[in-house]
């Protein structure tokens, strides 16, 4: 989209409700006059409340959502949604309240109501795990236009119908705005959806309401630990996804422990995938050939079910996410066959993901990749995938989420330390955190890890990509994990303008490289 775009998509045309009917149906308690009121939409934000919406105010970090409740009518709003501390502190808004428990554990339900959501025909994917998740939602997304279908998508980077998009500020929206969606693109006439399940968006329900066509599980790994106790905890999150209030069928890959252990604790019947040969998984995807620009590989599966194509994209990984997203598709109905004549007409699977191993260089210099990976294991295994097709060095820049999961840290510096040849190491989004702080927790891991490794300190981003890119000639690589899509970074709660992708090509420019 150009110009101004706006914060969510929402219907053009939606269909106004009877406030009352909500009331009875759900058997809430309301204060105020609700004789002729009709709602058209939902709002969590008072900033997002257009005409005609019920606003829902929630206990925040700093105040009670429901303190907001008079600008919301100022901006439209016909009443509001609140939990019994919430409706004392919007009694003076002069709008109607309805009281329930929690409300945010009802927005999803709510919002459903109002969007009419169970009068969407369209086939819903959800896709959970700790990496691989956007990107199986954009190669599902890939492969339904392949096949002629209207589809769309919700992912870490954008929400997206067709060729309208606008960027996301979280993995899953907030029940509210993702119940909006849906509804926008039945307008559209989306056929197939692909979303994005964060395991906090399974915590905090915003995907209440929705019940998938097929879910797919791709990995667990060391993550999130600033909101999960415990790898145990932040597990139980993810298979929630696998009940049946929650999905129809699921594919698990199960290449880890993690992956079997969702297979025997699954509410729903589910099919199993693994990228390592021998194992009982009931499809097997091996990669046959591996490149800088693509992985081939054979997925072969019951019955002698058999397909062998390619992603124009970088290590095996990547093979497996499109592997995922090939039987969940099959899971959902459509034809192995079916798929396999459209990726055969058009040369493997036409995708791109943006941000994920992104190949930013041209054909000369050396080849420059930025990504998202922020985690120990993502390093791991786009590192182990570069060495494989790689004759010349690595070279790797990188920093580390403040504010955030603070134990990965010296994993993600050893790992880097003994996957590149040198490191640089540079802010990232700091937030409220010292920087240098945050600097000197993934030397330390570099250093322990390769104490004579040719490793470099630069604080300012764009300084530290150009010191990487110095270090690299002809026929060596340079990777620039952490700010994948992002076009921003964050300070002291600050979000300053900052696009890897953009100042990487500028410094190739500058090098002559581009």
């Amino acid at each position: 989209m150009t110009g101004s775009a706006p914060s969510a998509l929402r219907p053009e045309h939606p269909v106004a409700r009877p406030l009352a009917q909500l009331v009875a149906e759900f058997g809430l308690e309301s204060r105020g006059d609700l004789d002729g009121v009709e709602v058209t939409g939902v709002a969590l934000s008072s900033a997002a409340v257009e005409p005609g919406d019920l606003y829902v105010g929630v206990p925040g970090r700093n105040a009670h959502g429901a303190r907001f409740a008079a600008a919301a009518a100022e901006s439209g709003a016909v009443a509001v949604l609140t939990d019994e501390e919430g409706a004392a502190i919007a009694a003076d808004s002069g709008l109607p309240v309805i009281v329930t428990q929690d409300a945010r554990a009802a927005l999803g339900a709510v919002a459903a109501w109002i969007y009419r959501t169970d009068e969407n025909a369209a086939t819903l994917f959800g896709v959970t795990g700790t990496n691989g998740k956007t990107s199986v939602v954009y190669l599902l997304n890939a492969i339904l236009g392949q096949l002629g279908v209207v589809s769309g998508l919700s992912s870490t980077a954008e929400r997206r119908i067709g060729s309208t998009a606008i960027s996301s500020k979280l993995t899953t929206p907030e029940a509210s705005e993702l119940h909006a969606l849906l509804a926008r693109m039945r307008e559209e006439a989306v056929r197939a959806v692909a979303i994005e399940v964060s395991a906090q968006a399974l915590t905090r329900h915003r995907v209440d309401g929705i019940v998938f066509d097929v879910v797919g599980f791709t990995n667990l790994s060391h993550d999130h630990l600033d909101d999960y106790a415990a790898m145990d905890d932040y597990f139980a999150a993810k298979l929630e996804l696998f009940q049946p209030d929650r999905a129809r069928r699921g594919v698990v890959t199960v290449d880890s422990d993690w992956g079997r252990t969702l297979v025997e604790r699954s509410r729903i019947p589910v099919t199993t995938l693994s990228s390592s040969a021998g194992g009982d998984a009931e499809w097997t995807m091996t990669v046959v050939d591996e490149s800088v620009d693509h992985t081939e590989f054979v997925l072969e599966g019951p019955d002698g079910r058999h397909l062998q194509t390619r992603v124009p994209l970088l290590g095996w990984y990547m093979a497996a996410n499109a592997a995922l997203a090939i039987v969940m598709l099959v899971e959902s109905g459509y034809d192995l066959g079916a798929i396999a004549q459209a990726l055969d007409r058009d040369g493997g699977i036409d995708a791109f993901i943006p941000g994920r191993a992104e190949r930013i260089s041209g054909e000369t210099g050396p080849v420059v990749f930025i990504d998202y990976g922020h985690s120990p294991d993502a390093f791991l295994s786009t590192l182990g995938a570069l060495r494989k097709v790689t004759d010349g060095k690595i070279v790797m820049v990188f920093g580390a989420d403040g504010d955030r999961d603070t134990t990965k840290r010296t994993d993600m510096g050893a790992i880097a330390a003994r996957g590149s040849d040198a490191v640089v190491i540079t802010d990232f989004h700091p937030r409220y955190e010292d920087p240098a702080a945050i600097r000197a927790a993934l030397l330390e891991g570099a250093r322990h890890a390769v104490p004579d490794l040719e490793l470099y300190e630069v604080p300012d981003p764009r300084a530290a990509f150009r010191k990487a890119l110095s270090l690299a000639g002809e026929g060596d690589v340079v990777l620039y994990a952490g700010p994948g899509h992002e076009d921003y970074q964050e300070v002291a709660g600050e979000r300053i303008p900052y696009s890897a992708r953009e100042d990487a090509r500028l410094a190739l420019r500058e090098a002559g490289w581009l």
